[in-house]
């Protein structure tokens, strides 16, 4: 099993700009695709970006591409997440995931391993 720990999390003011960690340890395969989820109150998990450890593939959701980059220190067992140009509706806790295989998805189900998740507000 792996684990996975974020940080990062935090307040700003729309417009700003955070970076999340996603820190793994245990059972970590370099051949499982990374991700990452949110959810704000209410609402369901939503996938957010995704990433494989070896090469420059990188897939987004619709809502934060340009403004997003998810990339990873291999050697460092860490996932980043660079947010720019925040805004108050990406306010959400933010969720690192592993996959169960090697394929990329935007779905919950397809991943296997989940941080507790670190908390971003956007404050307008």
């Amino acid at each position: 099993q792996v684990q996975l720990v974020e940080s990062g999390g935090g307040l700003v003011q729309a417009g700003g700009s955070l970076r999340l960690l996603c820190r793994a340890s245990g059972r970590t395969d370099s051949n499982r695709p990374m991700a990452w989820f949110r959810q704000a109150p209410g609402k369901d998990r939503e996938f957010v970006a995704a990433m494989r450890w070896t090469g420059s593939t990188t897939y987004y959701a619709d809502s934060v591409k340009g403004r997003f980059t998810i990339s990873g220190d291999n050697a460092k067992n860490t996932v980043y997440l660079q947010m720019n140009s925040l805004k108050p509706e990406d306010t959400a806790v933010y969720y690192c995931a592993a996959s169960r295989g090697g394929y990329i998805t935007q779905m919950t189900q397809d991943f296997g391993s989940w941080g507790q998740g670190t908390q971003v507000t956007v404050s307008s």
